[in-house]
């Protein structure tokens, strides 16, 4: 059975850094990504290359009046106060002309025109899942706001089928509600310890940061990557977990010496995932590349390029989130309905 090379990005703009970042601190990748993803698009259809752009729901407006009549009645109440995006609303600019930290309905048009590309949601409000003071209600009433800004935005009834959580704050208690939204799968965590999902605070640990770096250049862990009929061995009560296999961290210029290392890690590991037939999972933030723009595309550049080899060799195939969800729920109905017309074994035989 051949693989499926999966990316998707977690399209947020400054909603997904406004509590540790200010605009002015990260002014060069907030207005570069909108010089990135015009690239990347072109980068994606040039190689044939599909993505999941799972994207924070504020994001499909282009006005402040518009984005205020669609926030949902229920939100979320963390015990840290400066989690809550909410209160910012209050400073943002009228319009994404005015404002292009806070709106991306052009940069979403761009990527519904471009083939292949699957617009997600990143949660409504860029929630947090783990957090103390969040609640199932809460999460749910966020998750209807994303899908209902999703269909004002065009793209359908219930039209989001993908999720990524938040910080990777996969929240298992949380899944029959994303099932019931309409969502068919959501990107696990990468599996080993040092990804393993939590809070705000339990994740700046120092050391933790420190060996996640390491292991974009060293293989401090192993593959992560998994087989389609793993994938369909899941609950069939809640979406599938097509989980991460490996973050693309940007360029640093004080780490280029470095790059080889970075590159030769992913491209091993894809190659291993194309020769054993394994689904692997690619991600990062647009913003990531709002910096350094012409060396994050280059290498961008470089791994669809041995994707492209990779396909011709093995047969692996690009697919988004969605799309892999749909196999696993195929491959899923296939073997029961194999196993049910299976003749009963004969224990005196």
């Amino acid at each position: 059975m051949p693989g499926s090379f999966v990316i998707s990005l977690d399209f947020e703009l400054h909603w997904g850094v406004r509590d540790h970042r200010s605009v002015a601190d990260y002014r060069e990748n907030l207005l570069g990504v909108r010089h990135a993803i015009p690239q990347m698009l072109a980068a994606f259809a040039r190689f044939n290359v599909r993505a999941t752009w799972a994207t924070v729901g504020f994001l499909f407006f282009a006005r402040k009046a518009d984005l205020l009549a669609a926030l949902p009645a229920l939100r979320p109440e963390y015990e840290d106060a400066t989690l809550s995006p909410y209160p910012e609303l209050a400073s943002i600019g009228d319009s994404e002309a005015a404002d292009p930290f806070h709106y991306g309905a052009s940069l979403l048009r761009l990527i519904q025109q471009t083939p292949g590309q699957e617009i997600a949601t990143h949660t409504f409000s860029h929630y947090f899942c783990l957090e103390k003071g969040q609640t199932l209600d809460a999460f749910e009433a966020d998750l209807a706001a994303a899908q209902l800004a999703a269909e004002r935005f065009g793209l359908g009834t219930k039209p989001l089928q993908s999720l990524v959580f938040p910080r990777n704050q996969s929240n298992g208690a949380y899944l029959e509600a994303c099932r019931r939204a309409g969502f068919v799968c959501y990107r696990g965590n990468q599996r080993s310890p040092l990804y393993a999902a939590s809070d705000t605070l339990g994740d700046k640990g120092l050391v933790k940061r420190g060996l996640r770096l390491a292991d974009a250049y060293l293989p401090l862990t192993g593959l992560s990557a998994r087989s389609l009929p793993e994938i369909a061995a899941q609950d069939p009560g809640v979406p599938y977990d097509v989980p991460a296999s490996r973050f693309l961290r940007p360029y640093a210029p004080r780490l280029g010496f470095l790059e080889p290392l970075r590159m030769r890690r992913i491209e091993r590991e894809m190659t291993q995932a194309a020769e054993r037939g394994l689904v692997y999972h690619l991600w990062w933030h647009p913003h990531n590349f709002g910096a350094n723009t012409a060396e994050n595309i280059a290498a961008l550049e470089r791994l669809l390029g041995h994707f492209g080899k990779l396909r011709r060799e093995h047969g692996i195939e690009s697919r988004t989130m969605a799309e892999v969800a749909g196999q696993a729920a195929v491959f899923s109905a296939t073997s029961s309905s194999a196993r049910q017309d299976s003749p009963p074994v004969n224990a005196n035989a």
